[in-house]
């Protein structure tokens, strides 16, 4: 008899010593927030180069002005062209390659044309290289990675596919991407300006052109004078 009772009481102490080991290690394998921030913490992305050739649309505003700018990029040939549509207005020609002459004329009855030496070219593929990321945000229904670059731009990146949905530059001027095909070409013949802008009387007449570069230039990089003059911020109101 007392043989079996202390055999159950083994057996109890046994069981007893099971559950508090099984207790000790649920509670260890509980993770405590430092193991969570370890874990789910992530480096920055990197922005994805353009594309070498692409074409896409924009939409654009400005203190509740609109446009629709049909834009046309080729790194390989160093050229890049905005077709700008003034809403109700004129159909403006943005002609700029990497020599950093830029062209920008009319092709109505008015033959308007402003050729302007900046002393920069187009904008590099890589141009968003070393911008400060600044998180995830949604944007026009996409879920967005964003960069800062140098308090000039704002520029939103579609985290599935990849591809740019928005910018704001620093005046507040926006742009929202409304297609973008890589890969898409120009054909060479639409390239080139109109004779009438290869009328030297016509040339640098308006040094408002050079004073908007040249005060940049202490701010932001070649790339980001570019990309300021290839969306028409340059272009007086006039024009």
């Amino acid at each position: 008899m007392a043989k079996s009772i202390s055999i159950s009481i083994l057996l109890l102490l046994l069981i007893l010593f099971m559950s508090s080991l099984s207790l000790v290690l649920s509670v260890r394998s509980i993770p405590t927030d430092s193991d969570s921030v370890s874990t789910t913490k992530q480096e920055s992305p990197t922005p994805t180069p353009w594309p070498e050739q692409f074409h896409s649309i924009l939409s654009m505003s400005y203190n509740g002005s609109f446009e629709i700018i049909d834009l046309w990029y080729d790194w390989p040939k160093g050229r890049n062209f905005n077709i700008i549509q003034k809403q109700l207005g004129k159909l403006l020609y943005d002609l700029e390659w990497n020599n950093g002459t830029s062209f920008f004329y009319t092709l109505d009855s008015s033959r308007e044309c402003r050729t302007i030496h900046f002393d920069v070219g187009i904008l590099r593929p890589n141009w968003l290289e070393g911008g400060n990321y600044l998180g995830q945000r949604n944007v026009d229904g996409f879920l967005c990675n964003v960069w800062e670059k140098v308090d000039f731009l704002t520029y939103y990146e579609d985290v599935a596919t990849k591809r740019p949905v928005h910018w704001v530059f620093y005046t507040g001027r926006a742009a929202h991407v409304m297609t973008f095909e890589v890969g898409a070409v120009l054909e060479d013949s639409k390239w080139q300006a109109p004779v009438y802008c290869f009328n030297k009387s016509g040339e640098d007449k308006h040094p408002e052109f050079h004073s908007h570069a040249a005060a940049h230039s202490n701010l932001i990089t070649a790339e980001e004078t570019a990309f300021a003059s290839s969306f028409s911020d340059s272009l007086p109101a006039n024009f």
